[in-house]
């Protein structure tokens, strides 16, 4: 638990928060010039500034029961004498797939040698920001959460008053990752100038904070959109009640301005006026998560080109935690983290373990009524998807293969146990049913059969994917508890399970698996799960099955169950196939242009025009390459 805080409080700029508020904190303390460091924690996000210079941003997505605080260095923006620390916070106060609604509330103190010159309390100063309106309520996506306007007319105008000290109570844990570094502001070109519309391209896909600078004769507004191609010489900016866009209220004169905790996914900005500007800069300042890739040598030139737009991928995926998509979603997946767990382990050096650790010991950290993982960590949204919680139990078990560190699995131990009974309670005549709520996605892949009815229960029916994950899952929690000397208690629930698996699902005229019962769906991914699974006592000839295209072929993110039964049935047979087809499939998308792998083989187009050209779920040929 934490030792720190002592004499700080919970503060915030009123009694009662606001969906979609800004607060604005301000106080004066006394310091030498040696070094100092600030300890901070908020809900939403925050930005600091000591002496007026930009020190930090970027909470980290947690809960209140796992509430985190970073200890940023200070010095550097030190002077001997009288200081200022000002924070600007914004509280969300709106659930999305990235965030969970609790109480408004700012902590933070300044420590330098041992003495802790400041502590928030009453005697900060507050304000309602009046440059960023509140209550406005505008999202981007569902997903992702809030847009903003800010306005520089009404910079520095409001009224200062003593903070209110809040009845907030959380757990107080230090940041578990690295901090986020910033990189200088990324070199653009513009493709278009008409003096009231401008469209920028940054070179390649880019993950950072949106900056601009402006010379205007009058005030007016300016909205920035942004996007990942151009579709009809634009960004794709609304979408399906989606909208990627942001405002700002510009004052008569020079306008610079940057959002420290807004961060973009993009590689096109657009910038649309009511009167010609003179537009000095748009773009992005890259915001990066600091790994070190693994020098790779002997590879033929092609799979060189994938794999480092593969490993650039999941550079660009990598945020406070692990990102699927930055420009649509930013949100903690169990199964999109898996694969990035899983390639970043061969990625980058130390295999990035620290980082994946932080994740699996976050995801492990979600309550839910009904005992099952969220669909992301943290979520303020009723939405799950079971089969991620399966894919858990293997993250968690590859994690203690590659690191050796058996510590993570002690400490979510009775998490996976919890997770395993919430599956028996959903069983029936020894096998695992879909689940039937209205909020609980029976989501398997972006294929045909697979991909489930989103806020439609479905018949509780058994299926060999279910299954066959279930069924991974045991496998995986029998290894991690051998490891930390815990009992495993599921063998007879689990050659249960694979013996019934293996008498519903399986279909001797076809010579493989039907998804469900009698149903006839025959798919690459239950077939290649079912083989992992050890329900399959012809491997052999499904693999040739799956070769010649006689099943629905699975996504890009489910490739690496396909391969992976591929190889563990004859990797001499199938290594060559799984070779050309990771060339096939990408190099399509680098002749496409692409600077980052795409949701799907489809790319922009999929789901309504939403399909992504950066997710990080697609990065697996890292892994076989």
């Amino acid at each position: 638990m934490c030792h720190y805080f002592k004499n700080a409080s919970w503060i915030w700029i009123c009694d009662r928060a606001g969906a979609d508020e800004y607060g604005e904190f301000s106080a004066r303390f006394s310091a030498s010039a040696a070094s100092a460091v600030c300890r901070i924690s908020c809900d939403g996000d925050y930005t600091l500034f000591v002496n007026g210079e930009y020190a930090a941003s970027n909470q980290y997505g947690d809960f209140e029961h796992y509430k985190i605080f970073d200890e940023i260095d200070v010095t550097a923006h030190l002077r001997a004498g009288v200081n200022e620390v000002s924070v600007l916070v914004w509280y969300f106060g709106v659930d999305s797939q990235r965030y969970k609604t609790a109480d408004a509330g700012l902590i933070f103190e300044i420590e330098q040698a041992g003495e802790v010159l400041l502590s928030s309390g009453e005697q900060v100063l507050c304000r309602k920001s009046a440059a960023y309106p509140s209550g406005r309520c505008k999202a981007v996506t569902y997903q992702l959460g809030l847009s903003f306007l800010y306005d520089a007319t009404q910079e520095d105008t409001g009224e200062w008053r003593p903070s209110v000290v809040v009845n907030k109570v959380c757990d107080l844990y230090p940041r578990p990752t690295e901090k986020l570094k910033l990189l200088p502001p990324k070199d653009v070109r513009v493709l278009k100038n008409e003096g009231s519309y401008y469209l920028i391209d940054l070179g390649e896909e880019t993950v950072g904070l949106p900056t601009l600078e402006f010379d205007c004769a009058h005030s007016q507004k300016i909205l920035v959109a942004w996007g990942e191609d151009l579709q009809d010489g634009h960004v794709r900016r609304i979408i399906g009640g989606r909208d990627f866009s942001f405002e700002y209220v510009s004052k008569a004169g020079n306008n610079r301005y940057t959002n420290y905790m807004l961060r973009l996914g993009c590689r096109y900005m657009e910038l649309y006026a009511e009167a010609p500007i003179e537009l000095r800069y748009l773009g992005l300042i890259p915001q990066v998560y600091p790994v070190e890739r693994r020098r790779v040598s002997g590879m033929d030139p092609l799979d060189r080109r994938i794999y480092d737009v593969c490993v650039k991928t999941l550079e660009l995926c990598m945020m406070e935690h692990y990102v699927d998509t930055p420009w649509r979603e930013q949100c903690l997946y169990a199964f999109d983290s898996r694969n990035q767990m899983l390639c970043g382990y061969r990625a980058f050096e130390g295999g990035n373990a620290a980082y994946a650790r932080a994740n699996l010991l976050l995801m492990g950290k979600d309550r839910r009524s009904d005992g099952l993982l969220s669909i992301c960590s943290p979520c303020g949204v009723d939405l799950v998807i079971p089969s991620f919680s399966l894919y858990y139990f293997i993250a968690v078990r590859e994690y203690m293969d590659y690191t050796k560190d058996v510590s993570l699995g002690k400490q979510v131990y009775a998490k996976l146990v919890s997770l395993a009974e919430t599956f028996l309670k959903n069983r029936e005549d020894g096998l695992i049913l879909r689940f039937g709520g209205d909020n609980q996605w029976n989501f398997y892949d972006w294929s045909e059969h697979l991909s489930g009815s989103l806020w439609k229960g479905e018949r509780a029916t058994p299926d060999v994917v279910i299954n066959s994950l279930f069924i991974l899952a045991l496998e995986s929690l029998r290894v991690i508890a051998q490891a930390i000397g815990e009992r495993f208690l599921y063998g007879d629930v689990l050659e249960e399970t694979r013996a019934r698996a293996r008498a519903e699902f399986y279909d001797a005229q076809s010579g493989a698996f039907f998804l469900t019962r009698d149903g006839g769906e025959l798919t690459v991914l239950g077939n290649a799960l079912a083989i992992l699974a050890g329900l399959a006592d012809s491997a052999q000839e499904i693999c040739e099955q799956i070769a010649q295209n006689a099943f629905s072929d699975c996504s890009l993110s489910m490739r690496c169950f396909k391969y992976d039964a591929m190889l563990a049935t004859d990797v001499a047979r199938w290594r060559p196939y799984v070779v050309e087809e990771i060339r096939r499939d990408y190099s399509r998308m680098l002749d496409a242009g692409a600077t980052s792998v795409w949701e799907t083989a489809e790319g922009a187009p999929a789901f309504g025009s939403a399909g992504s050209l950066c997710h990080g779920w697609s990065a697996i040929p890292i892994c076989y390459l």
